[in-house]
């Protein structure tokens, strides 16, 4: 069983940034696909976006494309979202997700992480 634990979640202005991290407990996040998913309040859960386990490859949704970036670190064990130019409508519980394909489709990841807060103000 994999643990993922979310941070860096958080209230910001309109126009700002945050970098959300996503690490596996037992730092097995490697060998695995990541991905990024949000729920608004009342809304389905939404694709962010997606990266392979060698950090090459990536996809993001529409509406955050030139906005957002997600990467590995160094020892490809941590997954990160950063979030610029961010706007109220990006207000969401952003989950983590790590499987054995990159896709756009929740049901493909095999754990999920608990969800940190994005709160942005206009």
């Amino acid at each position: 069983q994999v643990q993922l634990v979310e941070s860096g979640g958080g209230l910001v202005q309109a126009g700002g940034s945050l970098r959300l991290s996503c690490a596996a407990s037992e730092r097995t996040l490697s060998s695995y696909d990541g991905g990024w998913f949000r729920q608004a309040p009342g809304k389905e859960r939404e694709f962010v976006a997606a990266i392979d386990r060698s950090g090459d490859y990536t996809i993001y949704t529409d509406s955050v494309k030139g906005r957002f970036t997600i990467f590995r670190g160094d020892a490809k064990n941590t997954v990160y979202l950063q979030m610029s130019r961010l706007k109220p409508e990006d207000t969401a519980i952003y989950y983590c997700a790590a499987g054995r394909l990159v896709s756009m489709i929740g049901s493909r990841y095999d754990y999920w992480g608990q969800g940190t807060q994005v709160t942005v103000s206009s």
